[in-house]
């Protein structure tokens, strides 16, 4: 017999643990897919901080490709969760069909370390130095515009400062319940 997938949104800011939570919760929940943002070619805002300041709406985001997969693996009758590592949370008017949304409220020093340590690892101090003047002067908004926008419309909010362990232990949980 048929069950529809249970379709689990993983969101957070840049650095906050999207795809670590979303990679670690698809080895825990058996018959699992995981669909990742990063890995889709969507259009989008070309100027982020403009589309911020323009109130952010996610619907200017074309997500077809991602759509696409989402629909198939819907009507596959072997996937039992699908996991979307996406930002939006249920506020793109084309991607409603999520069952469970998850916030990873993530502090942003943290958030920003760890995109440092991921991002410009092997990368000169000018150039990193270059890239934490950006997000003093314009890219903290795109932050705090999640802040304001996913996070109030997620259904379970976990605190990003969690080890993995008890992040993905709420998780599932949740996801049981």
């Amino acid at each position: 017999m048929y069950t529809k997938p249970k379709i689990i949104a993983i969101a957070a800011v840049s650095g906050g643990g999207k795809t670590t939570i979303t990679s670690r919760l698809n080895q825990e929940l058996n018959n699992s897919r995981a669909i990742y943002f990063d890995d889709y070619d969507v259009e989008g805002p070309e100027d982020i901080i403009d589309w911020v300041d323009r109130g952010a709406d996610c619907n200017e985001w074309s997500l077809k490709p991602i759509i696409t997969d989402v629909n198939n693996l819907i009507n596959s009758t072997d996937v039992r969760y699908i996991l979307l590592d996406y930002p939006f949370s249920r506020l793109h008017r084309n991607l409603k069909t999520i069952d469970l949304t998850v916030f990873i409220d993530t502090p942003l020093d943290i958030a920003m370390a760890r995109r440092l340590l991921r991002d410009f690892r092997n990368t000169n101090t000018e150039v990193l130095m270059d890239e934490l003047s950006n997000y003093l002067s314009r890219g903290r908004i795109g932050y705090e515009s999640m802040l304001k926008t996913t996070k109030p419309n997620s259904d379970l909010v976990v605190d990003g400062s969690l080890h993995i362990d008890k992040i993905i232990k709420i998780i599932i949980d949740a996801v049981n319940n």
